[in-house]
């Protein structure tokens, strides 16, 4: 995730780190040659003139932005809902760590479960990520459970099966208040509905017949745009069309970005940053006094 202040009036068009013109400046570069040679040609193709004339462009543009911007407004739901569900994990582990402290009697099963509770957030990050989570949950985990759950096809869940087997065992030797159990046994509930959630949004992306749809409008719009404003704006037509371009591409660009808001890439949400802010908030529940700095930006992005 990008973290800067707005820039300056004078540096506004020169930022390129957090901005979607490394990926779309091809596709602006070709349709801003297009419109040069247009206007070259005076609209002219293989000796016929192309006139198309500027009201299909007035009567097509207006839609055609108000469904980019929905198709936006659609990414972004997905983008704050994931942000959300892990502002609730980070919420949920605070709560398991309180109770843990004040309501279970063995310290040894309390460090347990809190522990582990810091391997789940970590757990569910690489998942989402589809990355190794061997170097985040081993130093968390007890050598024969780390072994027992390392090759499992889901780890969180794995994770929430032993705490819950963990929470039935302190029930069972009367170590907890059984009045108490279903107030724990929320907050495990609650930490698993937000990975089904995070789940959710990862497996059901925006139908993709919609998004070609806007993809491909876009791009017709852009190439043929500079047909129907050569006769009326002439040499100025590279320019408009370069800026419109950048526009509707850079939307389009956007939607993709933020549509899928677990990932690595510089508009992606900051897994890394929200899993250190748990480990340092249960690490100090348990008495830890070695505790690591929370992340911050580098370059600008904080991961």
């Amino acid at each position: 995730m990008i973290v800067r202040d707005r820039p300056s009036p004078l540096r506004l068009f020169l930022i390129m780190r957090g901005s979607v013109l490394p990926n779309i400046w091809l596709s602006l570069l070709g349709t801003t040659l297009l419109a040069i040679a247009v206007t070259w040609t005076h609209g002219t193709l293989w000796g016929h003139k192309i006139a198309i004339g500027a009201i299909p462009f007035t009567l097509m543009g207006l839609p055609l932005a108000i469904f980019l911007g929905f198709r936006n407004n659609a990414a972004y739901d997905r983008y704050w809902e994931g942000r959300k569900q892990w502002g609730e994990l980070v919420l949920r582990s605070r709560s398991l760590a309180r109770q843990c402290l004040s309501l279970v009697d063995d310290s040894t099963e309390r460090a347990r479960m809190m522990r582990r509770a810091i391997a789940y957030a970590h757990a569910l990050r690489h998942r989402l990520r589809q990355s190794s989570a061997d170097a985040d949950l081993a130093p968390w985990l007890e050598k024969d459970e780390w072994e027992r759950v390392r090759r499992l096809p889901n780890l969180p869940h794995a994770l929430m099966l032993e705490m819950g087997a963990d929470l039935a065992t302190l029930l069972r030797e009367r170590r907890i208040d059984p009045c108490l159990v279903p107030a724990v046994d929320a907050s495990l509930a609650a930490m698993t509905g937000v990975a089904a959630a995070c789940e959710r949004i990862q497996g059901t992306p925006i139908p993709f017949s919609y998004s070609l749809l806007l993809h491909r409008t876009a791009y017709l719009y852009c190439v043929l745009l500079p047909f129907g404003l050569v006769d009326a704006i002439g040499d100025l037509t590279p320019v408009v069309t370069a800026l419109v371009a950048y526009t509707f591409f850079g939307l389009d660009a956007l939607g993709d970005e933020i549509e899928e808001p677990f990932g690595m890439s510089d508009h992606d949400l900051p897994l890394e940053a929200i899993c250190r802010t748990i480990e340092i908030d249960l690490r100090t529940a348990l008495g830890d006094p070695d505790l690591p700095p929370p992340l911050l930006p580098v370059d600008y992005r904080l991961s």
